[in-house]
C-alpha cells in the first residue's frame, strides 16, 4: 500500500474513533500530502475544542476546497481500518524519518554545517515523534521526598467498601487492569454494581458498560441493592411492596442518584469504542477520579474480526490494560470462568481456570475469584455468604475473606 492510502487510512480511522486524534502521537509533519496535512490540522483544532470529527464538522470549519472538496473527505472513511492503524503509522512515521533525514543532509551540505550540528540535528529526529509526555525518574523523585513526613490518606485507592478487600487491595489503584472472574450465578454483576455504587457515593466517576444487560435492568437492580428491594417485587412495585417500602423509595432513588453512575449499556462495542465515551465522561470530569466497569469481557467484541477467540480475549485483554495505564485509573472487568470448574469435584475456582481465555492472567494486575458454596451445596450453613478471593496481586498480598451477599436484592457487605 502506498503512502497516500495509508495516509487516508489513517484519517479515516480517526473520523470513526476521535480520540485517536489527541492520543496517537501524530504530528501534522509525518504526513507528506498536503491536503492530508490540512485535513489533520482541522481534526485537531476539532478536537482540542471538545467537538466531534465527522463530514460536516469537518466541512464547515475549513472552506471545503482546503480539504478536497466534499467527496474527498467523505471517502476517506471507506479507508478506515482500525486494526491497522498502529502498523500504518508506524510505516508513515518511518517514510517521515527518511525525508526529514534527506531534507537535513541536504541542508548541511549547502550550508556547511559543522558535524556536531549534523548530529544533533539527526538525533532529533528520533526524539520529536515520541511523547512529551515522558519523565525523568529523578524529576518524579523530587515530589516523593517529603512523603513519610506528612501523613496522607489512610488508603491511596478508590475503596471497594469492603473491609477485608480494601485491606488486601489499599483500595482499586490508578493505572490497574483489575479481573472479576466467577462461574454463572455467583454474583458477578451485583458485586460490579456494589463497587459501582461506593465509589460513586464517594465522589468518584463511575462509567459502567453493560454489554449483557439494558440499562433498565441494571438500574432496576442498583435500586433493589439501594433501597434493599427484592428483586421479585421490583417486577411491580405498585403490586408487591408494602407501605414502609413504598415509604423509602425516594430516599432509595435519591441516594442512588447521588452517585452519578454512568451507564452505557450498547451491546457488542469494542475497546476503542468504550475509551472514546470514556474519555468524553473523564474530560468533563477533570477533578475527580475516574473508575471504569466492563460487563462482561468475553463479549467485548474484538477490533478485527478473527475465528481465533483465545487470540481475540488475548487482545482485548492487552488492551484493556494499556487503557487503565493511559487513563490513569482502575479498570474493572467482569470475566466469565471455563467450564472444566464444573467439572471438579471441588468447585473453588482457580487461576488455571483463566488460562482458556487469552492472556488474562498475565495481563491482569488483580484477580479476584467469586464463589459461593451454597449454590453448589443447598445444605451450606453458608446462607447468603460470596466467598472473595485475590488470586493475584501485583503490587501486594493475596488472599480470601468472605462478605455478606442477599441474591435477593444484590447487597454486598463486610461482615462484622
Amino acid at each position: 500500500m502506498n503512502s497516500e492510502l495509508m495516509e487516508k487510512s489513517l484519517l479515516g480511522t480517526m473520523m470513526e474513533e476521535n480520540y485517536l486524534v489527541l492520543d496517537s502521537g501524530i504530528q501534522t509533519a509525518f504526513f507528506e500530502k498536503q491536503l492530508h496535512k490540512n485535513i489533520y490540522l482541522t481534526m485537531k483544532e476539532l478536537a482540542n475544542n471538545g467537538r466531534p470529527i465527522d463530514f460536516i464538522t469537518l466541512l464547515t470549519t475549513r472552506e471545503p476546497a482546503e480539504l478536497g472538496g466534499a467527496n474527498y473527505v467523505s471517502e476517506l472513511r471507506r479507508f478506515a481500518n482500525p486494526a491497522r492503524f498502529d502498523e500504518y503509522l508506524e510505516i508513515i512515521v518511518s517514510k517521515w524519518k527518511k525525508r526529514e533525514t534527506a531534507r537535513i543532509i541536504e541542508s548541511a551540505q549547502n550550508e556547511q554545517w559543522e558535524s556536531d550540528n549534523l548530529i544533533k540535528a539527526l538525533e532529533k529526529i528520533d526524539t520529536d515523534h515520541r511523547s512529551d509526555e515522558l519523565l525523568l525518574l529523578d524529576e518524579y523523585l523530587v515530589s516523593q521526598y517529603e512523603r513519610p513526613f506528612i501523613q496522607g490518606p489512610d488508603m491511596t485507592g478508590i475503596s471497594t467498601g469492603l473491609q477485608p478487600m480494601d485491606y488486601l487491595l489499599n483500595g482499586f489503584q490508578d493505572s490497574e487492569f483489575i479481573v472479576i472472574a466467577a462461574r454463572p450465578s455467583m454474583g458477578k454483576t451485583d458485586t460490579l454494581n456494589h463497587l459501582a455504587l461506593t465509589a460513586g457515593l464517594n465522589d468518584h466517576v463511575p462509567i459502567v458498560f453493560s454489554l449483557e444487560m439494558s440499562r433498565k435492568t441494571m438500574t432496576d437492580r442498583l435500586i433493589s441493592a439501594a433501597g434493599g428491594y427484592s428483586r421479585l417485587k421490583m417486577r411491580n412495585p405498585y403490586k408487591h411492596f408494602d407501605n414502609s417500602q413504598k415509604d423509602t423509595w425516594m430516599t432509595a432513588l435519591e441516594h442512588l442518584q447521588s452517585a452519578k453512575i454512568r451507564i452505557d449499556d450498547r451491546s457488542g462495542i469494542k475497546v476503542s469504542q468504550i475509551r472514546a465515551t470514556a474519555r468524553k465522561i473523564i474530560k468533563a470530569q477533570p477533578d475527580k477520579r475516574p473508575i471504569i466497569f466492563i460487563d462482561y469481557l468475553q463479549i467485548i467484541r474484538p477490533e478485527e474480526t478473527t475465528n481465533n477467540q483465545n487470540q481475540a480475549i488475548g487482545q482485548i485483554s492487552a488492551d484493556l490494560k494499556t487503557m487503565a495505564k493511559e487513563f490513569n485509573c482502575p479498570v474493572v472487568v467482569l470475566s466469565q470462568l471455563s467450564r472444566a470448574v464444573e467439572q471438579r469435584q471441588d468447585k473453588q475456582p482457580m487461576m488455571s481456570d483463566l488460562r482458556d481465555s487469552g492472556n488474562i492472567e498475565q495481563d491482569a494486575d488483580v484477580v479476584c475469584f467469586l464463589y459461593r458454596e451454597d449454590y453448589y451445596d443447598q445444605e451450606s450453613e453458608l446462607k447468603n455468604h460470596l466467598e472473595i478471593t485475590v488470586a493475584k496481586h501485583r503490587n501486594g498480598p493475596v488472599g480470601g475473606f468472605m462478605v455478606y451477599y442477599n441474591k435477593d436484592n444484590g447487597r454486598l457487605a463486610s461482615i462484622r
